[in-house]
């Protein structure tokens, strides 16, 4: 735990401050702090959209080893890892990104429930940075009306729609993606149901559920991180699909 505020909880904490320091008001410090780290973290989020891309192009051939080995799961199992190695994909590198963004989610969680004491924002000197000022005169207030230490309703509200919306997005083109790669194939009416395309309609409406609850629940502060984390994807998204769209129609393609 020592390692984990030293590396990761204290830098956060300290740029908040230093963020609130130039602007005087932590609504916005927050959402400067979230667009800064998604930014740092776009490379990782780069090579996750490659992984699921790579994952994508490989799914006919997958389906082909789930219909031959359906009875035999051991050599299943084999086959399929096998074909990973042909194809040089690692199942788990799309993994690094969303544990990071998770460790940094909860980092900023402890961050802000630190800071919002009593319904009111209180610092702890102690851990801040040398260079780091601590601010006088506290506004609690995010653009002059909301409370960053307590629930916000309407924020919740348009977090959780941001997240559905997200979800529905990359979903839409993850389904593009598999009509394209089958679009040859003959559909198979008696196949079984694909798992992770159930697990992803479920998680569709659960994520904004939970976010949703999350919102009405904890400080606006962190309702605050999550819309501008989930705007900022939303955005990248949408480029990566401009930039796959331009490609396709090229003419030199």
């Amino acid at each position: 735990m020592h390692i984990f505020f030293i590396l990761i909880y204290q830098p956060i904490y300290n740029a908040l401050i230093f963020l609130y320091n130039i602007f005087g008001d932590f609504g916005i410090a927050i959402i400067i702090l979230t667009l800064l780290i998604k930014f740092a973290l776009i490379p990782l989020s780069r090579k996750q959209i490659e992984s699921q891309k790579e994952m994508q192009d490989i799914q006919p051939k997958i389906k082909d080893l789930q219909k031959k080995y359906k009875d035999n799961r051991e050599e299943l199992s084999k086959k399929t890892m096998a074909l990973y190695r042909e194809h040089k994909i690692n199942p788990a590198a799309g993994c690094l990104p969303l544990i990071i963004q998770m460790v940094v989610f909860i980092t900023m969680y402890r961050v802000i429930i630190n800071l919002s004491s009593n319904h009111d924002l209180a610092i702890d000197a102690a851990q801040l940075y040398s260079f780091v000022t601590l601010p006088e005169g506290l506004d609690k207030f995010f653009l002059g009306f909301m409370n960053v230490t307590e629930p916000f309703a309407a924020i919740a509200v348009i977090t959780a729609l941001a997240q559905f919306y997200q979800l529905k997005m990359m979903q839409n083109k993850q389904n593009v993606a598999k009509k394209e790669a089958v679009a040859t194939e003959k559909t198979d009416k008696t196949a079984e149901p694909d798992f992770a395309t159930i697990m992803q309609k479920q998680m569709l409406f659960i994520v904004p559920i939970m976010t949703l609850f999350i919102g009405l629940k904890f400080p606006s502060g962190l309702a605050i991180y999550w819309l501008s984390s989930t705007v900022f994807m939303i955005a990248q998204q949408w480029v990566v699909m401009h930039k796959e769209k331009q490609t396709s129609t090229s003419p030199h393609k």
